[in-house]
């Protein structure tokens, strides 16, 4: 999992070269000198923002600045992962997780054995661990199938495919904190009324876009 302080150690040496700035046609790349480690580029055209480089190739399609709507000081990658046009083949916007697939199933477990005595918990949740956590980590169809085959003394799990077993990848947050970075950089190198008016233009766009919602 990546989090802020990750990218952050990732990038300490970065610096920022403007390659083109023309409206919202822009192509910044961000590394440090000497090296394409951890190196990225931002590239905006009319409602398109693209991210290139060390971690893989992602397109996200919003409104018509992109560095607008990424424009703020966190990452929102449930909302952004659906303004998500492309991602890089090597790195798809969720993974699945084996942590989460046996949290899901103990979660699971003890939503459906309120009324079992101790004893009848406890023969239950050896079956369980021998047959369905011990394939946490042989990938998600098996854990899948592992817990759909799954049944003890009449206990099943019945709805288990609802569970959602997957967690934002690596690569996927990176480039998210890396949009947000490289949008924040960009602005610390323009005049301050330029970035006044960005921000205000932001204000405008969330609103219209509220308004339109509620009209539809």
């Amino acid at each position: 999992m990546c989090d802020k302080e990750r990218f952050l150690k990732d990038t300490a040496n970065h610096q920022m070269r403007i390659i083109r700035d023309d409206g919202v046609n822009r192509h910044i790349r961000y590394g440090e000198l000497g090296s394409s480690v951890y190196q990225f580029d931002l590239i905006t055209w009319a409602g398109h923002l693209c991210i290139t480089g060390d971690c893989g190739t992602y397109v996200f399609s919003r409104v018509n600045d992109m560095f607008n709507f990424f424009r703020g000081d966190r990452i929102n990658p449930g909302y952004w992962e659906e303004k998500c046009l492309a991602y890089d083949r090597h790195g798809k916007t969720e993974k699945y997780s084996s942590d989460l697939f046996q949290h899901n199933v103990v979660r699971y477990f003890w939503e459906s054995t309120s009324e079992m005595d101790r004893a009848e918990r406890r023969e239950l949740w050896a079956a369980i661990k021998e047959d369905v956590i011990s394939y946490a980590d042989d990938g998600e169809a098996r854990g899948l199938q592992a817990a759909m085959e799954f049944e003890h003394n009449g206990f099943l799990f019945t709805d288990f495919w609802e569970y959602d077993c997957n967690e934002y990848s690596f690569h996927f947050l990176w480039i998210l904190y890396a949009i947000v970075y490289g949008i924040n950089q960009y602005d610390q190198h323009l005049p301050s009324q330029q970035v006044k008016a960005n921000w205000w233009h932001q204000i405008l766009g969330r609103f219209r876009d509220q308004t339109k919602a509620r009209s539809i």
